[in-house]
């Protein structure tokens, strides 16, 4: 009755024993929830710093074309100002080109004129109807100078 050499009862260093496997196994299962947590935290935070880099380059990017969109805007803008100014010049200097050949052909014109007017001969001039060399044949010549002026251009 008070033998105590055969144990029939659980012993306490096994209970002990178990106690102590099942805390390491609840430990080592924690651990590894925790490493697991922090996996899937990590995997999400740069989910969300991949999402944010792409929502800025989207940004970043639509920024790049409305400036490149101002600046070719600006060029084409500029080119037709330049464009318009050179045309505006040209239109100048062809007015500017016709004016001075006409002001030529004008004088040119004035010139004959005046050289015909010379010769022409008086109507009722009684010595230049007597000089023989000078006497002109065919119809009377009118009072205007006939001549062909042909003008060219360069």
């Amino acid at each position: 009755m008070g033998s105590q050499c055969c144990k029939c009862g659980p012993d306490e260093d096994a209970l002990e024993r178990e106690k102590r496997r099942k805390l390491l196994l609840a430990q080592l299962h924690h651990r590894k929830r925790v490493k697991a947590a922090g996996q899937i935290q990590a995997w999400w935070r740069g989910v969300l710093v991949r999402r944010t880099l792409l929502v800025a380059a989207l940004r970043a990017w639509m920024i790049q074309c409305w400036w490149r969109t101002l600046v070719q805007r600006r060029i084409r803008q500029r080119r037709q100002a330049l464009l318009r100014a050179y045309v505006i010049q040209e239109q100048a200097v062809v007015k500017l080109q016709a004016c001075v050949r006409m002001w030529q052909c004008r004088q040119h014109y004035c010139q004959m004129c005046n050289a015909l007017c010379l010769f022409q001969v008086p109507e009722r001039s009684l010595a230049f109807q007597t000089d023989d060399f000078l006497q002109v044949q065919g119809a009377i010549p009118s009072k205007h100078p006939e001549f062909h002026i042909e003008i060219l251009s360069i």
